[in-house]
């Protein structure tokens, strides 16, 4: 045998081991968070100019990859970003442009790309600005952007919305609505889905057409450990209650393993952020 042929099979193997591993998935850790803000109000107590710097310190606390935010105005997103400086976020008002609350998507600038992003609302004329169908009175909406990780290149989508607080039948349209959207991606593109649902997690037919219809997995469910597992996910700036009741969800598709989930019940000087507490996942795909 020549004496250089074992270093040719040595180099051909390890370039075939090479070829294999580039080929496969890098994985991508995500930390999650949805966040009912609010809107904002001068009325005390619970002014927005006081809850302002607590939500800002919460959240620097928790350090989400990404997390989705509902019932925030124009001026009361601006203002949370002012000092959430390791943050970039995209949205539109429900009744376009900066008008009316926001299902805004904040994201660290320095791991992700954004590159796409669309609205659509909850009606039957999903393309249509601002429209209502369902009986609902005010408008609902997701805003959904798809990411580019920079270390990994990993691309994924992130969905958030916020559905109607009264009517039953547009919260089960939406949720049939979403899942129609969602088998029109990529179904090997990692989504996540999150929200404020207004209905229970495990107890709404909303929450049956999503992850069992539609497939996706409940962060929640999944997690092998949970923080502040029996607390209710609304609070309405009262003493929290302990009955399991979950509004704010995390949903997502296929993910390989849910670390953990949680209910944040921070306050601060006093003075709960929001009348939600926000819900948080660590998703691995």
């Amino acid at each position: 045998m020549h004496p250089t042929r074992p270093w040719r099979w040595l180099a051909a193997f390890c370039l075939l081991v090479g070829s294999l591993t580039a080929a496969d998935p890098v994985p991508l850790t995500l930390r999650v968070m949805t966040y009912n803000l609010r809107y904002a109000s001068t009325q005390q107590p619970n002014a927005w100019s006081d809850r302002l710097p607590v939500m800002q310190a919460l959240i620097k606390r928790e350090a989400p990859d990404v997390f989705g935010t509902q019932e925030g105005l124009y001026l009361q997103l601006r203002d949370l970003a002012a000092g959430l400086p390791a943050y970039a976020w995209i949205g539109l008002g429900r009744a376009g442009g900066s008008q009316d609350e926001f299902a805004a998507v904040f994201y660290r600038s320095d791991k992700f790309e954004p590159l796409a992003f669309d609205h659509f609302w909850l009606s039957d004329t999903p393309e249509v600005i601002g429209s209502i169908t369902w009986g609902h009175t005010y408008r609902r909406m997701v805003t959904w952007v798809r990411f580019r990780d920079k270390a990994t290149g990993r691309e994924f989508e992130f969905w958030n919305t916020h559905f109607d607080h009264q009517v039953e039948t547009a919260r089960q349209k939406s949720a049939a609505l979403i899942a129609d959207r969602l088998r029109q991606t990529d179904p090997t593109r990692p989504l996540l889905l999150v929200g404020d649902f207004n209905c229970l997690a495990g107890k709404s037919p909303a929450y049956t057409l999503l992850t069992q219809e539609a497939g996706l997995t409940d962060t929640w469910t999944a997690a092998p450990r949970r923080t502040n597992e029996d607390l209710n996910s609304f609070n309405d700036f009262l003493p929290p209650v302990h009955a399991a009741e979950r509004i704010d969800w995390i949903l997502v598709r296929r993910p390989l393993a849910v670390e953990a989930a949680g209910i944040v019940d921070y306050a601060g000087l006093g003075q709960f952020p929001s009348d939600h507490f926000p819900v948080t996942a660590t998703v691995r795909f």
